[in-house]
């Protein structure tokens, strides 16, 4: 090996996704118990006052922009490994987008948890839910507002697995 290349293998921590020569594969989880593994993600957009009180009001051109996001952050996390190269396909048992109006961001915080009984975590799944719910609040809203800004999807929370749980406030 030259100095130009990198032993994959030696990477700590391992890069799951990764081979012992750098190749992107999807990871064998068929020796892993199927137990119940949660996560919540969550984040915001950020929108003018005159907005987020048209998209309350329900004066929005495009119709009920929060019923909208949420139905389309819900199929977004069943669509996860369609969308995700190396997410595996999860038969999830609970998908739940909360969208909030916040004056004072101003703007809509949205949170999705995401739950299954399954041999791999759904941190991707609850992550693609708040990403989309966000891309469909602005496209819902953009006749109203260009500027709107998607901001801080993060996850917050997750449990189960071989990795333990974590909390984003206890990091």
């Amino acid at each position: 090996m030259n100095s130009d290349q990198t032993d994959f293998a030696s990477l700590e921590p391992r890069l799951t996704h990764l081979d012992q020569q750098g190749q992107a594969h999807m990871v064998d989880v068929s020796t892993k118990a199927s137990t119940v593994r949660r996560a919540i993600a969550a984040g915001q957009i950020r929108m003018l006052p005159a907005t987020l009180a048209a998209i309350q009001s329900g004066n929005a051109p495009k119709g009920d922009v929060l019923g909208t996001a949420r139905l389309a952050g819900i199929m977004a996390a069943k669509q996860t490994s369609q969308l995700i190269p190396l997410c595996h396909p999860l038969p999830l048992q609970k998908v739940e987008v909360t969208l909030t109006p916040d004056p004072t961001l101003p703007g809509i915080q949205i949170q999705a948890e995401v739950k299954t009984k399954a041999e791999t975590g759904v941190e991707m799944e609850a992550l693609t839910a708040v990403a989309i719910a966000a891309l469909t609040l602005y496209d819902m809203a953009k006749a109203l507002e260009k500027s709107m800004q998607i901001e801080n999807i993060r996850l917050i929370h997750k449990t189960g697995g071989k990795s333990g749980d974590y909390n984003l406030d206890a990091v």
